[in-house]
């Protein structure tokens, strides 16, 4: 269930009503989580509030985003809201594991506050092993999507625009072509459930993945934020920051102006993080 922050005054709980809620599946090489951490730092979200749950890892810490002294003492926990009303934006990172078989009772508890909040649509930012993939998802591009029926019929010729390839449904058994085809997201975590679960609610839900393999997958987190960013404009071009940070990812360097948090130097390695709190 959702928890406002008490910032004095009362604890109102927030207005989402006609919000896109952005939230990450805990899916292989973290990427979902990884790219929601750059959506949040990179627009300077507010927290909001908690969502409270006990199938996730309990797990408390300092406040991953704090940029003064003043804000550095706060705490953050497994799961934690952010919202941005000048976007409609409202941000569910998720920062632990899920206990196991808690799947299901954490997906039927997020679309009822989806409900009840009246959030206009879910995008779910998730991964798939690389190595698991069939002969059609070898060519092309690493990235995918999915969409429910509801939200197919107001945002499907925007993907059909953008040229964007549909997550293939593939045999449920391997080397046999003539079985029904069936939807396929291994190392996807909760994202094949709760996109199940969202098409027969009537909920409006996209899911953007990336097939990646576990290691270093800050380069896949850039990705997959770049992809949602084509969809979304959360950051228009002349707005990008001029934060360079430059990755080795399969013989090329990419170049990004995403934000990272002010606590990124403490994950990755001193010869990644080049200029990466310059503006």
């Amino acid at each position: 269930m959702f928890i406002p922050c008490d910032r004095g005054g009362g604890s109102a709980a927030p207005d989402f009503k006609g919000f896109t809620l952005l939230m990450p599946a805990v899916s292989v090489g973290n990427v979902g989580q990884l790219a929601i951490d750059l959506v949040i730092s990179t627009l300077d979200m507010t927290k909001v509030g908690y969502f409270y749950t006990d199938c996730l890892v309990p797990m408390v810490g300092n406040n991953p985003y704090a940029t003064a002294e003043e804000n550095l003492m706060e705490l953050s926990i497994n799961a934690e809201v952010y919202s941005l009303p000048s976007k409609k934006l409202v941000v569910l990172q998720i920062r632990s594991p899920f206990i196991k078989n808690k799947y299901r009772p954490f997906c039927e508890t997020l679309l009822s506050w989806v409900k009840s909040s009246k959030c206009a649509r879910v995008v779910l930012l998730s991964s798939s092993h690389a190595y698991q993939r069939d002969d059609e998802q070898l060519l092309g591009t690493p990235l995918r999507y999915l969409l429910t029926p509801d939200l197919e019929k107001v945002v499907g010729g925007c993907m059909k625009e953008l040229n964007w390839k549909e997550m293939e449904r593939v045999a449920a058994y391997p080397g046999i072509s003539d079985t029904d085809k069936v939807l396929h997201i291994p190392g996807g975590g909760i994202t094949k459930l709760l996109f199940t679960k969202s098409c027969s609610e009537g909920i409006q839900m996209a899911v953007l993945l990336k097939f990646c393999s576990e290691g270093d997958n800050i380069p896949d987190a850039f990705v997959l934020v770049n992809y949602l960013n084509e969809w979304l404009q959360l950051i228009k071009k002349q707005q990008f920051h001029r934060s360079f940070f430059t990755v080795e990812d399969t013989k090329f360097l990419a170049l990004t102006f995403w934000q990272w948090s002010p606590t990124c130097p403490l994950l990755i390695s001193s010869e990644l993080a080049i200029d990466i709190r310059k503006p």
